[in-house]
């Protein structure tokens, strides 16, 4: 197997085992906790967008999402519809939490 163009360019730094063994560890802890707080935040989204709290002069949930957390404009746009659809997917929505 040819080894990536990134890692032609940066080669690994050798280091003992357990250390590397902890940071791939960390690694998965800290993506788990992404994926739960992502859970949360798109469940506060979908909410927010339910309860019409973007209806202050703002044409849509994602033009407020842009504006009051400085996403890019597409960007809020798949939040939304991220929180929306999981709203129809409970079992998805419950894994994605779990992390």
């Amino acid at each position: 197997m040819e080894p990536t163009l990134l890692a032609r360019v940066i080669p690994p730094t050798p280091g003992p085992a357990a250390e590397l063994d902890r940071l791939g560890d960390e690694i998965a802890d800290l993506s788990a906790h992404l994926d739960a707080a992502t859970a949360h935040l798109l469940d506060l989204i979908r909410e927010f967008d339910a309860r019409g709290g973007w209806n202050t002069g703002f044409r849509s949930c994602a033009a407020w999402l842009s504006w009051r957390v400085g996403l890019d404009p597409g960007a809020a746009r798949e939040r939304v519809r991220v929180a929306r659809a999981l709203g129809t997917l409970p079992r998805l929505a419950q894994a994605l939490a779990r992390g």
